[in-house]
């Protein structure tokens, strides 16, 4: 047997329709307020910072090790320096001396060398640090630019929460009202077609914008005002109302 349906129940099936495109565009305004690009960019701008601050930091660790490596070294031969210059300061000995005086020399040298790479290490050290300090002020600034836009976002959010609740309540309230079979029909052609009912107008389906054929408007006449017609363009359920121009 097939569905019947008062002119009324199927009425109620526009503002059913009416509910879901409006809780449709809702859902889309929810997943592109501009708040989620602007976030998804700082997200990426993060990701590139926070990469180039672990290679510097990477860096300021290598730099550190390698300018405590010559602090010791520098610590060793100053060490030798000063036994030596006691030894100088003891000895009896004119070939010990000697010695002595040659190998000092060579670690004054040595020392000179290592006091002129530890210079150098130490610019780079200082140079280094200083781009690890912009990296990180541009870390602070992403992260304090990436909260004030998490704050307008769920603003927004919530302005189109607060608006998708009304219409998700006012849907119910309709939906109540429909019989059982109709609603079902009607759900299972929108989760199909993604639209369940569409109002005859002047002879056009809204939900296609496609005008009806002349056959199709008789067929459309000689039916009962409780028959269920279909959409043969949307698939959607095709409401009759005043303004269908029959």
């Amino acid at each position: 047997m097939a569905l019947k349906a008062s002119p009324n129940d199927q009425a109620l099936l526009l503002e059913l329709q009416a509910f879901d495109t409006k809780l449709a565009q809702l859902d889309h305004r929810a997943k592109s307020i501009p708040e989620i690009a602007t976030l998804a960019g700082f997200e990426r701008d993060t990701a590139a910072v926070r990469l180039r601050f672990a290679e510097q930091k990477g860096g300021l660790e290598d730099i550190t090790i390698e300018l405590k490596r010559i602090e010791s070294d520098v610590e060793v031969v100053e060490t030798r320096i000063k036994r030596d210059n006691d030894r100088v300061q003891v000895s009896s000995s004119v070939k010990d001396v000697a010695a002595l005086e040659q190998e000092l020399a060579a670690l004054r040298k040595r020392l000179g060398d290592l006091e002129e790479i530890e210079l150098a290490v130490m610019e780079r050290l200082e140079e280094q640090q200083v781009e690890v300090g912009k990296t990180t002020a541009q870390l602070e600034a992403l992260a304090a630019r990436t909260a004030e836009v998490e704050v307008l976002k769920a603003s927004s959010l919530s302005e189109v929460v607060a608006e998708r609740t009304i219409a998700a309540a006012g849907r119910d309230a309709v939906a109540a009202k429909v019989p059982a079979d109709l609603l079902a029909l009607y759900e299972k052609q929108r989760a199909r077609y993604g639209t369940g009912a569409s109002m005859l107008r002047g002879g056009v389906s809204l939900a296609s914008g496609v005008k009806l054929l002349e056959n199709e408007m008789q067929a459309i006449r000689a039916a009962a005002p409780d028959d269920i017609i279909m959409c043969a363009s949307s698939e959607a359920i095709l409401v009759r109302t005043a303004e269908s121009g029959l």
